[in-house]
């Protein structure tokens, strides 16, 4: 016999369940959440591998920019790059901005083609048995100036500061709040105020590509081994160009580890000089 289903005629095979209730029913995020806010070693492993095939797209993606080039021709090498190392379904997502663009954090309708010493902004993923990667690489296309390369070395040591104080025991919400007082201290913000932060410094991820827990105030959850995050404490200069270094972490018993190495520098983003 055919399952009833519950989105259509077979809630009358459950008294209990009809269309008033089916929300609360079906809503299963908060019931599963304890179960899959810890990794296992072989989830871990997935999203070690699934990260490790984005960061080489990464690189390809660099090595393929020229001037003129449309923020939809790089959507599209993406995608196939992604298929090629692996990714059945290419890439999940991907976010492609060039100069003032980039200030924007989740994209602009109408992208700007790339110009000689734009700051490039690329964010994408992919999926490997369902669990997720998530890297965002940003450098510059050309000679950064000088106002680039103080930005994104803060940008960078944000980065760090959250990573460094991210520990099992501790509130989700203290990796957030380190890195507002240390953007706070060289000149970005207050807060959510720009030039500076203006979203959440990290997200959870796994068979979501957005899952608890979160780096933002407000998210008391106790971290543990086993929980991943991203660290991306986007830095935005409105008018002039953002900044986001994001690269994804675990909590282990002795600290936090990288599943890709952050980048390294503005003119060796991916430390292969």
């Amino acid at each position: 016999m055919k399952p009833p289903s519950l989105t259509g005629g077979g809630f009358a095979f459950y008294p209990s369940l009809n269309k008033n209730n089916a929300r609360i029913a079906l809503s299963h995020r908060k019931r599963t959440r304890a179960c899959r806010i810890r990794k296992s070693a072989a989830e871990l492993a997935l999203m070690q591998r699934a990260n490790d095939m984005t960061l080489r797209v990464h690189q390809a993606v660099a090595a393929i920019l020229r001037e003129g080039i449309s923020a939809d021709e790089v959507l599209d090498f993406t995608d196939t790059a992604h298929r090629a190392v692996g990714a059945r379904r290419g890439s999940t997502f991907c976010i492609v901005l060039f100069g003032p663009d980039t200030a924007y954090p989740h994209g602009v309708k109408h992208p700007k083609r790339l110009e000689r010493n734009d700051m490039v902004l690329i964010d994408t993923g992919c999926q490997l048995y369902d669990y997720h990667s998530d890297i965002t690489r940003t450098y510059v296309f050309g000679e950064a100036s000088a106002r680039q390369r103080e930005v994104w070395a803060h940008e960078k040591q944000a980065q760090r500061v959250a990573f460094e104080r991210v520990r099992a025991g501790m509130a989700a919400e203290e990796g957030d709040r380190a890195v507002r007082d240390y953007l706070k201290s060289v000149g970005y913000g207050p807060d959510y105020a720009l030039p500076g932060l203006p979203h959440r410094t990290g997200h959870g991820i796994g068979l979501d590509i957005h899952e608890w827990p979160y780096l933002v105030g407000g998210d008391r959850t106790v971290l543990d081994e086993g929980m991943c995050f991203s660290i991306e404490p986007m830095l935005c200069v409105p008018n002039e160009f953002g900044i986001r270094h994001e690269d994804h972490a675990y909590i282990t018993a002795d600290g936090s580890r990288w599943f890709t190495q952050p980048a390294k520098s503005t003119d060796d983003p991916f430390g292969l000089g």
